[in-house]
C-alpha cells in the first residue's frame, strides 16, 4: 500500500511528538518561602528604600500576583496549610510553636514532600522549620524524631525553631548539628549565642556549647544558601524538590556583614538585601547548572511584614513593608497576609505578567499533584486548589471563589468571599501593644503610628460606635478604609454562615 507523502509526515510528526512527550523530564520545583516579608518589602511590588534585582528579575521573568495569600497570617500555622494543604485552624493551631513542642503534623498526613517522592523526585527541606520535633517534646539531646524525615523529606538542615527563640542551633535530619554527647543541653541555663535585640529566650536553654558555638546570627542566611546551592549540584541528575524556607526577614535583624548599611530602611532593609542576594544565589546556580529551563521556582512568604522595632525604624525612615494594606504580620486586615507571589518556568509560564487571582500558600500540595499526574484523596489535601492553571495563563477565570483566613486570635477566622472580606471581631486579631518601640506593638495604635485611616478608628483607638464586625468591598475599598458591614448586613450574614459551614466540614476542594 502506498502512503501519501503528506499522510506519512503527519504520522511521523505524531510519533516524535509523542516521543518528546513522553521522555521529556519532569521539572525540578524550588519553593523559596520567606519569613515575615511584607507585600511591600520588594522593588517588583512597589519598593523604594530597599533594591531586590534578583527577586525583581525573578518576577520579569516570570508571572507576579497582586491577590497572593497566605492562609495564616502567623508563622507556624501558615507552613502547616503549606505543607499539608489543609488549614490549620482544622488542627487548632493559631499561634507559633516554641521550644518544647513536639511535631504538629501528623506523620500520617500526607504532605507536598510526600507528594513529589510519590513521582520519584528527591526532597529536601532547608532553613527554618518551626513546626515541632519528636511526639509529645523534642528530645535535644537525642532523636529529633518524628519531625521533616517523617512528613516526606529526604534530607532536613536548618533552623529548628525561628531564629529569635531557643535553641540556637542548627538540625540536620534528626539530630542537632554538631552536638558533642559530653556537652549536652541543659534547661534553664544562659546559651552561649550572641545577644542581639528582639532575640529571645537566651536563657531557655544552655549548655551545648559545640552545637551553639556553629550558629552565628548573622551568617545563618549565608550559611543556608550554601546548604541549598550544594543540594540542588548533589541531586541535579534526577527531579527533586526543594522547600527552602528562610530565615531572612524575621527578627532579630542579623545581615551579614557584606549586606550592614546598604540599604535605606536600617537592619530591615539590609536583611531584605541579603535575602534577595539569597535568591540570586538559587537563581545563578540553576542557570549554571542547566537547570533554569526545567525548574519551576515559586517564591513567596508565610506572612505580611510586621511592625515590630526593627520594622518601626524602615517605617520612620520611609519604608512601608505591607505598602498600602491595612495592618500587619498577625492581623486579619490584609497587611497580615497578603504577601508577595512569584512563579517563573521558563516556557511555560508567561514572562513578564500580572495576575490577580485568588491564589494561597495552602494551594501547593494540589498544585504539585496536578503537575505530577497525581489525583488527590479526599483526605489529601482537603483546603487545597490547583493553582497550575493561574500559573501558566491558561485561563482568567478564578479558580478559587473563596478563602478562609487565620489571625493569631482565633476570635478573627475570617472569610474572603470573591470582593468580599469579612471578619468577624474588631480590630485586627493580632498583637496589641499600644507601645511604640515595643516588640507587641500592633492593633489600632500601629495602624495610627503608620498613618493608616480606617473608619473604626479614631485617635489610635476603636470608636465607641464601631460595629462588632467588620466587612470590606476590596474592588472598591483595597486599604480598608471603610467598614461597610453596617450598609450590607445580608453580605454580611451570607459569609458568616458560609465561614461556619467551612469551618464544620471536612474539606472545601471539590
Amino acid at each position: 500500500m502506498k502512503i501519501h507523502p503528506k499522510t506519512l509526515f503527519l504520522l511521523l510528526a505524531s510519533y516524535f511528538f509523542v516521543l518528546n512527550s513522553t521522555t521529556a523530564a519532569p521539572p525540578n520545583v524550588i519553593v523559596i518561602f520567606a519569613d515575615d516579608l511584607g507585600y511591600g518589602d520588594t522593588g517588583c511590588y512597589g519598593a523604594t528604600k530597599v533594591r531586590t534585582p534578583h527577586i525583581d528579575k525573578l518576577a520579569a521573568e516570570g508571572r507576579r500576583f497582586t491577590d497572593a495569600h497566605s492562609a495564616s497570617a502567623v508563622c507556624t500555622p501558615s507552613r502547616y496549610c503549606l505543607l499539608t494543604g489543609e488549614y490549620a485552624f482544622r488542627g487548632d493551631n493559631w499561634a507559633p510553636v516554641f521550644l518544647k513542642v513536639g511535631l504538629i503534623v501528623d506523620p500520617n498526613k500526607t504532605t507536598v514532600a510526600d507528594i513529589m517522592k510519590r513521582s520519584g523526585y528527591a526532597t529536601a527541606c532547608i532553613g527554618k522549620w518551626h513546626l515541632g520535633f519528636g511526639e509529645g517534646s523534642p528530645n535535644w539531646n537525642g532523636t529529633l524524631k518524628p519531625g521533616p524525615l517523617e512528613l516526606g523529606f529526604d534530607y532536613y538542615f536548618g533552623m529548628p525553631v525561628v531564629n529569635s527563640h531557643p535553641p540556637f542551633v542548627y538540625v540536620e535530619n534528626h539530630y542537632v548539628f554538631g552536638l558533642d554527647p559530653g556537652d549536652p543541653f541543659v534547661f534553664d541555663t544562659v546559651a552561649k549565642t550572641p545577644v542581639h535585640e528582639e532575640k529571645m529566650g537566651i536563657d531557655q536553654i544552655g549548655g551545648a556549647e559545640a552545637a551553639h558555638a556553629l550558629y552565628d546570627d548573622t551568617y545563618v542566611g549565608t550559611t543556608l544558601a550554601s546548604k541549598a546551592v550544594s543540594w540542588i549540584k548533589e541531586n541535579k541528575e534526577d527531579p527533586f524538590f526543594l522547600y527552602f524556607a528562610t530565615t531572612n526577614i524575621h527578627h532579630p535583624f542579623t545581615p551579614h556583614p557584606r549586606f550592614q548599611g546598604t540599604s535605606d530602611a536600617g537592619k530591615y532593609g539590609d536583611f531584605v538585601h541579603e535575602l534577595d542576594w539569597i535568591v540570586g544565589e538559587v537563581t545563578r546556580t540553576l542557570d549554571e547548572e542547566g537547570l533554569a529551563e526545567n525548574t519551576l521556582v515559586i517564591f513567596t512568604s508565610d506572612n505580611g511584614g510586621m511592625i515590630n522595632m526593627g520594622g518601626q525604624e524602615a517605617w520612620r525612615q520611609g519604608h512601608k513593608q505591607n505598602g498600602e494594606l491595612l495592618g500587619f504580620k498577625f492581623d486579619a486586615w490584609e497587611g497580615g497576609h497578603r504577601v508577595p507571589f512569584i512563579a517563573r518556568w521558563p516556557g511555560k509560564i508567561p514572562a513578564g505578567t500580572v495576575s490577580d487571582q485568588l491564589v494561597s500558600n495552602i494551594d501547593l500540595l494540589a498544585t504539585m499533584a496536578a503537575l505530577t499526574d497525581q489525583e488527590l484523596n479526599d483526605d489529601e489535601g482537603p483546603d487545597s486548589y490547583d493553582i497550575m492553571p493561574a500559573l501558566t495563563g491558561e485561563t482568567d477565570k478564578q479558580i478559587r471563589d473563596h478563602l478562609v483566613l487565620a489571625a493569631f486570635r482565633k476570635s478573627h477566622l475570617s472569610l474572603r468571599d470573591g470582593d468580599w472580606m469579612y471578619i468577624p471581631a474588631q480590630s485586627g486579631g493580632g498583637f496589641s501593644s499600644p507601645k511604640v518601640g515595643t516588640h507587641g506593638f500592633g492593633g489600632y495604635p500601629a495602624l495610627h503610628f503608620a498613618g493608616q485611616e480606617n473608619s473604626d478608628m479614631a485617635h489610635g483607638r476603636v470608636r465607641p460606635d464601631a460595629p462588632q464586625a467588620q466587612l470590606y468591598n476590596l474592588k472598591s475599598d483595597p486599604y480598608q478604609a471603610a467598614n461597610v458591614i453596617e450598609q450590607n448586613p445580608e453580605i454580611a450574614s451570607r459569609l458568616k454562615n458560609r465561614l461556619a459551614a467551612i469551618q464544620a466540614a471536612e474539606k472545601t476542594r471539590h
